[in-house]
């Protein structure tokens, strides 16, 4: 791994989140079943993941498995479920070395109980990692995050923990999958497709978006870069006006 950025990479989001799009796609162009689409996908991880740590990236998020993906066809979930846990397993000592935090946001209890055991195996091992962290969203939906976590907040709120007139941002936040850490700069999807979703629909509020037709198992190294190239061009105002800007 290099230990400088990219010149052409000024501005580095803190931030990125990805939903990685286009597997099942690439490998039906190419007359594959489509889960040889999401194993050349998982090299396309392992690129970004490596580039991100490189360039300075903070915090990346990877949208790796919806909770409307559980409704594919069950031999289609079984081996996404096969390659998660050979994933794992494979880069704990790769995230040991590089300094990575691995996480994982969403519904953490619908995921088979040998998949559970080796994630937890991984998120234990490199908790005390610190250069960047790896968030995999796994059984994730953001509604349902955000219901999870009002009915926290209104549960505090009969207890009489909390006050109604305290609720904000700040406090719902605190109760997301994605509590402690800052607010996606750049939300990247790969596929083609141009919608959300249900991805940190709380997080990426200010978040700079980035569609690329490329499909996942294409996106490497070089696209991640325009990618970032892109985000640093781009003058981020959250409310204020261009000229307010240029006199702070």
């Amino acid at each position: 791994m290099n230990s400088a950025p990219p010149p052409d990479t000024s501005v580095i989001p803190v931030h990125v989140a990805i939903v990685m799009d286009g597997n099942g796609r690439w490998a039906e162009e190419r007359k594959k079943p489509r889960l040889l689409g999401h194993k050349a996908g998982v090299k396309s991880v392992r690129t970004v993941v490596e580039t991100a740590r490189e360039i300075g990236v903070k915090h990346l998020t990877l949208y790796a498995f919806s909770t409307e993906n559980w409704a594919r066809p069950s031999l289609e979930v079984k081996g996404l479920m096969s390659l998660l846990d050979s994933y794992l397993k494979s880069e704990r000592k790769t995230m040991l070395k590089n300094d990575i935090r691995l996480k994982c946001i969403g519904q953490r209890k619908r995921l088979p109980p040998d998949v559970r055991k080796t994630m937890d195996w991984v998120i234990d091992a490199t908790d005390q990692c610190s250069a960047m962290t790896l968030n995999l969203a796994l059984s994730y939906g953001s509604r349902s995050e955000i219901v999870r976590a009002a009915r926290q907040l209104a549960g505090q709120c009969v207890d009489g923990r909390l006050n109604v007139d305290e609720l904000d941002d700040q406090k719902l936040s605190n109760h997301l999958y994605t509590a402690g850490q800052p607010d996606p700069d750049m939300f990247i999807r790969t596929g083609g497709e141009k919608r959300l979703s249900n991805f940190l629909l709380w997080q990426v509020s200010y978040a700079e978006l980035y569609f690329t037709d490329i499909k996942w198992p294409d996106f490497g190294r070089d696209q991640f870069l325009e990618a970032v190239a892109d985000f640093a061009d781009r003058q981020r105002r959250f409310g204020k006006t261009g000229s307010q800007l240029s006199k702070e």
